[in-house]
């Protein structure tokens, strides 16, 4: 089946060969073996392209199916969702980060030493999915509707001034910022 959808993918069973780093005789022996067993055509070939056939696109969809079932039944055999792993691309603002978010990621990397995080600390708002962020903290409204927002905390605004300040300029009278 992966020596199948391999060569459809690529639309030549050269390709395929190169992939799986057999020969190309195997293939196609193989693929013609497939054929037989199931007693239908499942390519149509040519000297330029390899293209399935009605029967093979319908038998194509089958074998991706089942082969991402094999490979996530490996992944979980294999222990590979038992911790996370990969990349963890992540932006926050500057000092809030320094305070608060570090400490957060300092423990996480030792529970989880398989994941490679990648903190950007700036300030400005950045585009997420341009720039490649998984998860943006932020001390603001969300300026695009589109995103998704989870609450994880409150920050109390506190306004202070010097005696001095407050009596050259007077003290406020409004709360608005």
């Amino acid at each position: 089946m992966s020596l199948f959808v391999a060569a459809v993918e690529a639309g030549s069973l050269s390709v395929a060969a190169c992939r799986f780093g057999i020969p190309l005789a195997t293939v196609s022996r193989k693929v013609s073996d497939l054929e037989r067993h199931l007693n239908t055509r499942l390519l149509n070939r040519s000297t330029r392209r390899l293209t399935p056939t009605d029967a093979g696109e319908a038998y194509l969809a089958a074998c991706r199916r089942i082969l991402d079932d094999v490979g996530e039944a490996e992944r979980g055999a294999a222990g590979e969702y038992s911790a996370p792993t990969g990349e963890l691309a992540i932006t926050a603002p500057v000092v809030f980060s320094r305070l608060h978010v570090l400490p957060v990621v300092t423990g996480f990397l030792s529970a989880y030493p398989d994941v490679d995080i990648r903190l950007t600390l700036a300030d400005r708002i950045t585009q997420l999915v341009e720039d490649h962020f998984d998860l943006a903290l932020r001390i603001a409204q969300l300026p695009d509707p589109s995103l998704v927002a989870i609450g994880v905390g409150a920050i109390r605004r506190v306004v202070c001034a010097s005696p001095a300040y407050l009596a050259e300029h007077g003290t406020p009278r409004s709360r608005k910022i």
